[in-house]
């Protein structure tokens, strides 16, 4: 079984909203931080938004005010709520974590569409 499982991904209509999930597995010990990236077609993957186990975040200039990141460390759970998607938005997104060692798992991603 994958050890960061992505869901939420749908097709969403332009400034409709999206609530992404990445959970990990009991397996993954002492995570550190856990992120967003996304990447679309025929681009390279991008970082979106990440946050820390003890809730400090960061997000790309482009979602700032529109996504939200949250964690829920008991669950090992890491939320993305995205607000007012827009078509360019289109993408898969993928789930990372990191643990204080350093280690880094990366999720299958979920496919995220935003058309009319």
């Amino acid at each position: 079984q994958a050890q960061l499982v992505e869901s939420g991904g749908d097709l969403v209509q332009p400034g409709g909203s999206l609530r992404l999930s990445c959970a990990a597995s009991g397996s993954i010990f002492s995570i550190n931080t856990m992120g967003w990236y996304r990447q679309a077609p025929g681009k390279e993957r991008e970082l979106v938004a990440t946050i820390t186990r003890y809730g400090s975040t960061n997000y790309v200039d482009s979602v700032k005010g529109r996504f939200t990141i949250s964690i829920d460390n008991a669950k090992k759970t890491a939320y993305l709520q995205m607000n007012s998607l827009k078509p360019e938005e289109t993408a898969v997104y993928y789930c990372n974590a990191r643990t204080d060692g350093y280690v880094t798992y990366w999720g299958q991603g979920t496919q995220v569409t935003v058309s009319s």
